[in-house]
């Protein structure tokens, strides 16, 4: 079964509680019982749906279940029943339905500028001496690097799932980018918007910006801001993994702020100096 399916089955959301589980449970369970379709084509189909139903609810209603679930995106027992009982023999399509686990990883904007090493506990199903699966818990360490980008995959061969007479499949985690409150990123550059009042746009200002790894720039705007202008900082972008030393560029754009009002002789003198 693949991530997710389960609850489309039972028709709940990811964050369904026990009574709506169990609810969600009985109400199918009642349409699609076999007893209550009797012509031939439907009781198969029924029989079928059914089966479905009651393992996606014996899986979910179990909350250590559940939390593997969710984590891997498949329970190893059930996805092991599923291929025996289609007669599925073939090694490599088994490994293929097991699939290799993906998890995202999320990063601040801060982590991914100055890298950074994260401890992550995680849960997976193994077989034991007697060749029962069991639950065991593990600490991986990995090693985020400076300037790695949203999609980057660390791959840690093996430490992913292994159901009985397989290998255990790989575990790879997915790099995923937190908001950051202030910048923005664009492939290797950072972005951001500056507010500005008109009368500074006009005639000049000084900015203070804190970067990502704490450091004060001052940048001083001397040219008119126009629609469309922007200051382009050079090697203060974020760092390019590729190439350890180098930077991309940090762009600043501009939102001007006009005045909410006039008085008449703010009008008038703004007439006389621009006009």
């Amino acid at each position: 079964m693949g991530a997710g399916d389960y609850y489309k089955i039972l028709k709940v959301n990811r964050d369904a509680s026990d009574e709506e589980l169990k609810k969600a449970f009985k109400k199918l369970a009642m349409k699609w019982h076999p007893d209550k379709n009797h012509h031939q084509n439907k009781k198969e189909e029924s029989e079928a749906k059914f089966k479905q139903i009651y393992e996606a609810y014996d899986v979910l209603s179990d909350p250590k279940k559940r939390q593997i679930y969710d984590f891997y995106g498949h329970y190893p027992l059930n996805s092991h029943r599923f291929n025996k009982e289609n007669g599925d023999g073939n090694v490599k399509d088994e490994k293929k339905q097991q699939g290799v686990v993906e998890s995202r990883l999320a990063c601040t904007l801060e982590e991914l500028y100055k890298g950074c090493k994260k401890k992550l506990s995680i849960s997976r199903i193994v077989p034991d001496e007697f060749d029962n699966l069991k639950s065991v818990e593990e600490i991986l360490k990995i090693d985020i690097k400076p300037g790695w980008k949203k999609g980057t995959k660390i791959t840690f061969p093996g430490k992913g799932n292994q159901e009985r007479g397989n290998a255990p499949a790989d575990l790879i985690f997915v790099v995923d980018e937190k908001p950051h409150a202030f910048f923005k990123r664009d492939g290797n550059d950072l972005v951001v918007t500056q507010k500005i009042l008109l009368v500074d746009a006009l005639t000049g200002k000084t900015l203070n910006l804190r970067t990502l790894d704490g450091r004060d720039l001052t940048i001083q705007v001397t040219d008119i801001v126009k629609p469309g202008y922007e200051i382009v900082v050079h090697n203060e972008g974020m760092p390019i993994s590729k190439e350890p030393g180098k930077k991309g560029n940090l762009r600043i754009k501009f939102d001007v702020m006009f005045p909410s009002r006039l008085t008449t002789q703010q009008k008038h003198d703004l007439k006389k100096i621009l006009g």
